[in-house]
């Protein structure tokens, strides 16, 4: 079990940073971080793109993995 949760760890780490690397940058500079200068939270999900969408499962999927391999050991 652990070594399954190792290799798709390392799948979901590796996707991820293809991800990462594909999306285009956003010229919101550093205000652009907090959110600074956007209208309201509403429907914000539907907003992104879907690279966006994949990147943020991906981490998820990279979070639970870990705490998996942590708490298997």
């Amino acid at each position: 079990m652990k070594i399954l949760l190792s290799v798709i760890h390392i799948i979901v780490s590796v996707l991820m940073i293809a991800a990462v690397l594909i999306q285009q940058r956003k010229q919101g500079g550093f205000s652009g971080v907090f959110g600074g200068g956007t209208q309201p939270d509403s429907g914000q999900w539907q907003r992104f793109t879907p690279l966006t969408k994949m990147t943020i499962c991906l981490a998820s999927i990279f979070m639970i993995t870990s705490f998996l391999i942590v708490f298997i050991n």
